[in-house]
Parts: structure tokens; sequence; C-alpha cells
């Protein structure tokens, strides 16, 4: 078997997760988080829309994780990304991670918004 070591650009990859935190680049963070290219940063969960917003011109996509079960976005948030033209992906938390992970590995322009677990 041949092993690659993984490069990351600026961002930094999620190492861990648990009830009510998330580890990235080595630190702890309590709560909601949104981590990409601009680095890592409580979010306040689907009202703050701003964050998500400011990402635009860093970013092709933006995971959210909506916790341990998957939901909709909210209607209205899903309009505001969708009329600046941000991509936008819902599914649970363990999963938006993962595929930020895969995708930040391949170079990709992403972001994740992870509500807790």
């Amino acid at each position: 078997m041949r092993l690659n070591e993984i490069e990351f650009n600026e961002s930094d990859p999620i190492e861990g997760y648990g009830p009510g935190f998330f580890r990235i680049g080595g630190q702890v963070w309590s709560g909601a988080v949104l981590t990409g290219p601009a680095g890592t940063a409580s979010w306040g969960g689907y009202a703050d829309s701003a964050a998500l917003l400011a990402l635009k011109s860093e970013v092709d996509v933006i995971f959210v994780g909506t916790g341990a079960e998957v939901a909709h976005l909210p209607k209205d948030l899903r309009a505001e990304m969708d009329e600046a033209g941000i991509g936008v992906e819902a599914m649970t938390s363990p999963a938006a991670a993962r595929t930020y992970n895969v995708l930040l590995s391949e170079g990709r322009r992403v972001a994740v918004a992870l509500l807790p677990v």
C-alpha cells in the first residue's frame, strides 16, 4: 500500500468533534463554528448569514452541518445564499466535517459551518 501525506492549504482540517465541541487546528471550539480560508471562528448559527456571505469570493461551496440529524436550511438563508451565488450543501455535522476535510485535502475552495452534535 502506498501512503501519501496530505497537505492542506491555509485552512485547518477538522480533527475531531463530540457533544457540543469541535477540534480544529489543535484548538477546541464550543458550540457552532465556521472554518475555511479566512480561519476559524464561532458561528451564530442560521441567523448569522453575514459570516457565510463574507466568504463569497473565497469559496466555491459552503457545507452546513445541521447537527446530529440532517435538516433543510431555513428558506431565507437558502435564498440569501442562492442570490449571492454561493453554493451551499446541508448535511449532518459529522458528514459535513468529513466532506470538508476530503475536499480541503484536494485543494478545493471550501468552507464549513457546523452546528454541534
